[in-house]
């Protein structure tokens, strides 16, 4: 099988990339190439994200596909292939046919025997699965020791919508395995986008017996002469508006509020969004 992801070629290359081109057939053509068609001969050839191409190649792929033949750049020789053709999309390719960015004769010619991949969050059952495959995989290539999940970190990846699928639950669970110092993976529900409960800092991967903490209670005014104490969600607010100000909104570094606030820059980050601080209005 011959892969060629369409997305990654740049839309000027696309065409020589898939059926390649004669020398001098323009600037920096020093010799000729070989397209991925006629490499794929009597084979199988593999259109990733084929919904990335642009209209004027989506023509020539069509006539390659139809009449099994095409023109390298830059040359008025016929050459016929017998390519069988596999192509895979992100997009929803009728929704793109709709709006004139996919031709209609060209999805119809691809879509002989569709197979509809179902998302993460359709499939919740495999979830548990994949978890622990990515969790052995990451842990093997990092040289850490992670032997379980806890109970509350799987319920949370059971019923999130997995707006980034595979990748999304990939680089999650990366990101945990980097930051884990004992053999139990968990993570805070900020990590999804979830509210996080009192208590229970935004990322935490940890032994359960070396706990992280927050900020001081004392160092926020909870309570003032004659009004009631704040909820935590407010005092929270306040609290990192002012270490923010003070550092002049500087994030990051032996500096930044993340230093002061004891957190991950990234953990502060996804604070600040989910509390709503916006510096343009503080």
């Amino acid at each position: 099988m011959v892969t060629v992801n369409c997305g990654a070629i740049p839309s000027s290359l696309v065409e020589s990339e898939l059926f390649g081109h004669v020398k001098g057939a323009f600037t920096g053509a020093l010799e000729r190439a070989t397209g991925r068609f006629e490499l794929a001969d009597g084979s199988t050839l593999f259109l990733d994200e084929v919904g990335e191409l642009p209209l004027d190649t989506q023509v020539k792929l069509l006539r390659a596909l139809q009449e099994r033949e095409f023109e390298a750049v830059g040359s008025s020789r016929t050459v016929r292939v017998d390519v069988r053709i596999i192509a895979a999309s992100n997009r929803n390719l009728e929704h793109a046919v709709r709006t004139g960015l996919f031709r209609a004769d060209l999805f119809y010619r691809l879509n002989v025997l569709p197979v509809r991949v179902p998302p993460l969050r359709e499939r919740q059952a495999d979830i548990p699965q994949l978890v622990m495959f990515f969790l052995c995989r990451c842990c093997k290539r990092l040289g850490k020791n992670i032997t379980a999940v806890s109970e509350e970190t799987m319920d949370l990846f059971a019923h999130y919508d997995w707006p980034g699928n595979i990748r999304e639950l990939q680089n999650i669970i990366e990101r945990g395995v980097v930051l884990s110092r004992g053999p139990v993976f968990a993570l805070d529900r900020d990590v999804f986008g979830m509210p996080a409960g009192p208590g229970i800092s935004n990322i935490v991967v940890e032994d359960h017996d070396v706990p992280m903490s927050m900020p001081p209670a004392r160092s926020v005014p909870y309570e003032q002469a004659g009004e009631p104490p704040l909820r935590l969600a407010d005092a929270e607010r306040q609290h990192i508006l002012a270490v923010l100000k003070r550092t002049g909104w500087v994030i990051d570094g032996p500096k930044g509020a993340a230093k002061i606030l004891d957190l991950h820059p990234n953990t502060l980050r996804g604070r600040v969004k989910r509390l709503g601080i916006d510096r343009i209005r503080h």
